[in-house]
């Protein structure tokens, strides 16, 4: 009962050519599945790639412990409730990891240790997801003092992830701006930011191909040259992309 578009080309591409990535999308696009896609493929969740591109070009008995924070959920108001918010979410992690961590450990200690403990308790190197990586940004843009709070809390995380490069496998943050890498990426210059990459434009959304293939059984009665001026209006450097989320509404009626 489920259709789905296959993006694991560009995951084996992207895992291939290197190993620390940024890519900027809007919301609603994907960004989120991409993630979680992954986050599945490296905990070697082989099931759930049956008939996908990657199935047959992937080592299954090969597993990385994963690393998943998002910042997609509610709204954050001020820096304590963003530190609480990372505590949180690195403690969730370190649960799910059958690691403990010292509460009362700064927020950077606390993600160091995380990464160190997964790296040597599962003997592989650790991946490190981060979804939604500017919205406790974005959320407060029009408070300059705020933004300015969260982005230093932000940038408090984010400038570990350079100096954990030797346990470290995979990284990949995601979000909607592209902030400049001096104010909160202090330290992380080596992020290969992929937003107007061609060969990854469409890494997410539908292409044309994607709608006529995947979805052709939901096509019948609708006029196909209006969904395609409607919806395929996204580019970034290359093919041109329908939003996912506004395909799924139109199918729905």
């Amino acid at each position: 009962g489920y259709y789905y578009v296959d993006k694991t080309p560009y995951v084996a591409q992207l895992i291939d050519q290197g190993k620390y990535y940024f890519l900027s999308r809007p919301r609603r696009f994907g960004k989120s599945l991409l993630l979680d896609t992954i986050k599945e493929l490296f905990e070697g969740n082989k099931p759930l790639f049956s008939g996908l591109y990657i199935e047959n070009k992937w080592n299954w008995e090969k597993k990385h412990p994963v690393i998943r924070i998002s910042f997609g959920s509610g709204t954050l108001r001020n820096r304590k409730e963003l530190d609480d918010r990372i505590k949180s979410l690195l403690q969730t992690n370190a649960r799910n990891l059958d690691i403990v961590l010292n509460e009362k450990d700064d927020i950077a200690g606390q993600l160091i240790k995380l990464i160190d403990d997964a790296k040597h308790k599962y003997k592989e190197s650790v991946v490190l997801l981060i979804d939604e990586y500017d919205k406790p940004i974005l959320d407060n843009i029009t408070n300059a003092e705020i933004a300015a709070e969260m982005r230093e809390g932000l940038k408090n995380l984010y400038t570990v992830i350079k100096d954990a490069d030797e346990f470290l496998k995979f990284c990949l943050l995601t979000g909607v701006s592209k902030f400049s890498k001096v104010s909160l990426f202090s330290g992380l210059n080596n992020l290969r930011d992929i937003t107007l990459s061609t060969e990854y434009s469409a890494i997410c959304g539908y292409t044309d191909e994607d709608i006529d293939r995947v979805f052709a059984p939901e096509l019948s009665g609708l006029n196909r040259d209006d969904i395609r001026r409607w919806y395929n209006g996204y580019n970034w450097s290359g093919q041109s992309v329908y939003n996912p989320f506004d395909v799924l509404l139109l199918l729905e009626e």
